[in-house]
């Protein structure tokens, strides 16, 4: 067995932050952070545990010199089946740990606070999907990894948005249709449709199951016969949703030649202007790109993660251009996550039926390459 290296001392980290973080930080409050982040990974080392960065984090939990996996949706969602460690402690938001949880059943899975929730995890639940089964029938229904335990219990596969597309074409073919319940993210719905050359429809939830197949019949009626059709949800994530087309065209006006990126749960008339969507992962791959070196660029996501990229890329300029922060991701601090880990809090437990049930379609997303 490989043994493990030696831990950095607090001076140690302090000087490597002093190079890379300085600008985000005074010397005083560097120093201070580098003695959490020291005492962060001796508990991680001590009790036999792995934290999971989601790259939303700010730099100072998402960093180099933080033990533990840094990644996406997707990324971490891999790690946490594949970790050995006792103790997975989820830098993210309560969805992401209960994945967590949903794969590593006999390990202690932990989040540092409990109010780290999701507008798109929140706006479902698993009676909605139970009733869009019963409207659409024999149809499969995928649903974006942002949805709880309980969501995930009643549906055929999960997705990222790294893999939404490639789920998306697994699944009808695997069913063996043209048609696909797309849940909850409806931009992220627009934008894999749009993708595909699909149709895409919303039901009225609200009616009656008689009323919403009539619509559906009439709105599908003259579509070619293998054209892909979307069912999809009203959710959106209410971050992403406030990145508008203005943004883009006030952007590149201020910034000739600007580089942007956007998430795919951004507004498709935001996704259709920008230079480059994909995943938080597809964007910090796309960063090292030719089209990308010696250009400004801006990130139309979460901007906690374009402080990272600063630190990594000082090559390349980096334009935050609009500051939008994820209320739930900002809950994670490392003063929450230290206590976390010391007083073994906050745990996440998943019931083992609801469990079961909500691995198959994880482990289908794992397996889509």
């Amino acid at each position: 067995m490989t043994k493990n290296p030696p831990l950095l001392t607090q001076q140690e980290i302090y000087e490597q932050f002093k190079i890379k973080y300085s600008q985000y930080s005074p010397d005083f409050e560097l120093l201070i952070k580098a003695g959490q982040v020291e005492k962060l990974n001796r508990l991680v080392r001590e009790k036999n545990a792995v934290i999971l960065k989601h790259n939303y984090m700010s730099w100072d939990l998402q960093c180099d010199e933080v033990l533990g996996i840094r990644g996406d949706s997707l990324e971490l969602s891999r790690k946490a089946g594949e970790t050995e460690a006792d103790i997975i402690l989820f830098l993210g938001v309560k969805f992401m740990a209960e994945t967590a949880k949903v794969l590593n059943p006999k390990k202690t899975v932990l989040i540092p606070s409990l109010k780290a929730g999701c507008s798109l995890s929140s706006s479902i639940a698993g009676t909605d999907v139970r009733k869009l089964k019963q409207m659409f029938p024999g149809i499969p229904v995928v649903a974006y990894v942002n949805t709880d335990a309980d969501t995930k219990s009643e549906v055929d596969v999960c997705c990222a948005s790294g893999n939404a597309s490639k789920v998306v074409q697994w699944a009808m073919k695997e069913w063996k249709t043209n048609k696909v319940i797309f849940l909850p993210d409806k931009f992220l719905a627009q934008n894999v449709a749009r993708e595909m050359g699909a149709d895409i429809f919303f039901p009225n939830v609200s009616a009656d199951a008689t009323t919403t197949t009539k619509e559906f019949a009439l709105r599908t009626k003259h579509i070619a016969p293998k054209t892909p059709i979307f069912i999809g949800w009203e959710g959106k994530c209410e971050v992403h949703e406030k990145f508008t087309p203005e943004d883009v065209d006030g952007l590149r006006h201020d910034f000739p030649g600007v580089y942007i990126m956007a998430h795919p749960e951004c507004p498709p008339e935001v996704v259709k202007k920008v230079d480059f969507a994909g995943s938080t992962g597809e964007m910090i791959k796309n960063v090292t790109s030719p089209d990308v070196q010696d250009r400004q660029v801006a990130f139309f996501t979460e901007c906690a993660m374009v402080e990272i990229l600063a630190a990594q890329h000082k090559n390349v300029l980096q334009v935050c251009s609009i500051q939008k922060r994820c209320p739930h991701m900002a809950q994670n601090n490392l003063e929450t996550v230290i206590e976390a880990l010391e007083k073994m809090q906050y745990k996440i437990t998943v019931p083992e039926d609801l469990r079961k049930k909500a691995e198959l379609p994880i482990r289908r997303m794992i397996a889509v390459k």
